[in-house]
């Protein structure tokens, strides 16, 4: 009888060891699991804040920029045109048309406070916005450029992490969901997020 109860006992006891090993591995990786969704949310908000910068600097500038500082500069300092276009059709004699287009400049608005308003991004920060967030001093990478497509040369922008969160995301995997997180493209015209 006793034989049986210490056998119970110690039984009770590994599985209770077990249970408790168990159930922190799962919430270890609930919580890792949360920590690196937290991370890439705010990373995914970064790339976005860049992306519409880089596309007003392309509007403006007739292409996109790989350079932190002209970035950061025009952010700063940038001015968007706010025009007015008025299109007036004149029927000619032998029935075609001739078009005239008036474009007339109305003033000017602030970049900064075009794409980066309060409203928009409470929390806006010019000084740190290169920065991979969750790092000190990892900046994202940034590549600009004119490619050829059909026959066309067209401007291309691609941004991403250098610090992934997840240590899934590498630069070698196949999928393009599965790279560390970035936007736009070095072969096709898009600026399109991969986690999109």
């Amino acid at each position: 009888m006793e034989k049986t109860k210490i056998i119970s006992i110690g039984f009770f006891v590994l599985s209770l060891l077990l249970a408790i090993f168990l159930g922190r591995s799962i919430f270890t990786s609930i919580n890792e699991a949360d920590r690196i969704a937290s991370m890439e949310a705010k990373i995914i908000n970064k790339l976005m804040m860049i992306r519409e910068a880089q596309i007003g600097y392309q509007a403006v500038n007739g292409q996109y920029t790989s350079d932190w500082p002209k970035l950061k500069n025009f952010i700063d300092s940038g001015q968007f045109y706010l025009t007015s276009r008025i299109e007036t059709i004149i029927p000619l004699s032998y029935g075609a048309d001739s078009v005239v287009v008036e474009i007339d400049t109305l003033g000017t608005v602030a970049v900064r406070d075009s794409l980066f308003s309060p409203a928009k991004y409470p929390n806006f920060d010019l000084a740190t916005l290169s920065i991979v967030p969750g790092t000190q001093d990892k900046e994202f990478a940034m590549w600009a450029d004119k490619i050829e497509k059909s026959n066309v040369r067209v401007d291309v922008v691609e941004v991403w992490n250098t610090s992934p969160v997840d240590p899934k995301r590498k630069e070698d995997n196949e999928s393009r969901t599965k790279k560390p997180l970035r936007f736009g493209s070095r072969t096709s015209i898009t600026t399109a997020g991969n986690w999109e």
